[in-house]
């Protein structure tokens, strides 16, 4: 019987691991105070569609996020809206955003559950934004690469969707305690 060293079995795991569909060379690299944290999946990159599935609402109404052709679409995606950073790119998003929401779909998605979203827009008096939430069973992180590993939340991103409901811009931010570049996705959902 072959012996195997602890080299030999390291680099098994590894081979495995990166095999693994769950997980990719690819994926962008997420730190929270430092510490690097995993994201699932291989990150959706600009060029592609949102993947093909269905969120709830705020009233717990599925939406299909093929809904979102026919209208240039920001996409915000936070870990918790229940925190500064969250709220804080939500805020952006709603209020500061040029007049863009006239012509522009907003949209936040987080793992929140769609009590706690509707809450927060009541008492943030935002309605120009639509809430998705990705509680159920996290799909939409897992199919677009932005599910976090190691605590199952949302790493923070935000993405600009053409009329076709193809990507044109995405950020995602290399550390979650940093707000994405809003201007830039303002900028790029302006130009399209």
């Amino acid at each position: 019987m072959k012996r195997i060293t602890w080299i030999g079995f390291t680099g098994l795991a590894l081979s495995i691991l990166l095999a693994n569909p769950l997980f990719s060379k690819d994926t962008p690299q997420v730190r929270l105070r430092g510490k690097p944290l995993t994201l699932m999946g291989t990150a959706i990159t600009p060029g592609q569609a949102l993947p093909r599935l269905s969120l709830p609402d705020s009233r717990m109404k599925p939406v299909d996020l093929s809904a979102f052709k026919g209208k240039v679409t920001i996409v915000s995606v936070v870990p918790s809206i229940d925190t500064r950073v969250c709220e804080k790119q939500t805020h952006i998003l709603s209020e500061e955003n040029g007049g863009l929401d006239a012509t522009v779909r907003l949209v936040t998605v987080s793992r929140d559950l769609p009590f706690a979203q509707k809450r927060f827009a009541q008492e943030a008096k935002i309605n120009n934004v639509l809430f998705l939430s990705d509680y159920r069973d996290a799909g939409f992180g897992t199919a677009s690469g932005l599910l976090i590993q190691e605590n199952r939340l949302l790493t923070r991103a935000v993405m600009v969707l053409d009329k076709a409901g193809i990507i044109r811009h995405l950020e995602i931010v290399p550390d979650l305690g940093q707000l994405p570049d809003m201007k830039k996705a303002f900028a790029v959902a302006g130009s399209l």
